[in-house]
């Protein structure tokens, strides 16, 4: 091995020991699968990175932009950063972006498959559920957690109450209401979407 890689390999755990923005105090970053192959999720090292301003408005218009509920209906539950990323590192469930599709291309939580909310009802499929006569039959549904923009985006909530009126059951869903909002002012790894 050329001594300027077995140096760099030498070194790589220190970096890492002497990064200060970590997860938590003992977690420094998480590897999770996804269909594009493993992705670290960590937070920026920069400590001059400021929010995006994307997000920085606080006054948006009142609809569609209101405050929405931490629990968007009775028997869903509502999740954090902390349980989102465990949820993605397990990799038995799905993580589904309901924000319309540019901004899923533009960029998302890793892991997150684009399922519209103006589409969700008609998808179920994707999510374990199957055709029955003129419903669904959703008692194979899988564990699913939903995010769009942030505490302001009623898009991810429209979602979870459509699949409910279709037959979802309510202890399979999640809700992350931070969404994108909240992920990126963490400073959390995101990438780009694909179709």
């Amino acid at each position: 091995m050329p001594r300027c890689l077995l140096l760099l390999a030498l070194l790589a755990p220190c970096a890492a020991a002497l990064a200060e923005v970590r997860l938590t105090p003992e977690l420094l970053e998480v590897e999770v699968p996804t269909v594009d192959g493993p992705v670290v999720i960590g937070r920026n090292q920069d400590p001059d990175a400021t929010i995006d301003p994307e997000f920085s408005l606080t006054s948006r218009r009142c609809p569609p932009f209101c405050i929405q509920p931490l629990i968007p209906a009775p028997g869903v539950t509502p999740v954090g950063e902390l349980e989102l990323i465990e949820f993605l590192r397990a990799g038995s469930g799905l993580l589904i972006d309901g924000r319309t599709l540019e901004y899923h291309l533009r960029e998302t939580i890793p892991g997150a498959l684009s399922i519209p909310y103006t589409e969700v009802a008609m998808r179920l499929d994707e999510l374990g559920c199957s055709h029955a006569g003129a419903g669904w039959d959703c008692s194979a549904a899988r564990e699913v957690v939903l995010f769009c923009n942030g505490a302001w985006c009623g898009q991810s909530p429209t979602a979870i109450r459509a699949m409910l009126r279709e037959g979802y059951p309510a202890a399979r869903i999640r809700y992350y209401r931070g969404g994108m909002q909240a992920w990126k002012s963490l400073g959390l790894t995101t990438v780009e979407g694909r179709l």
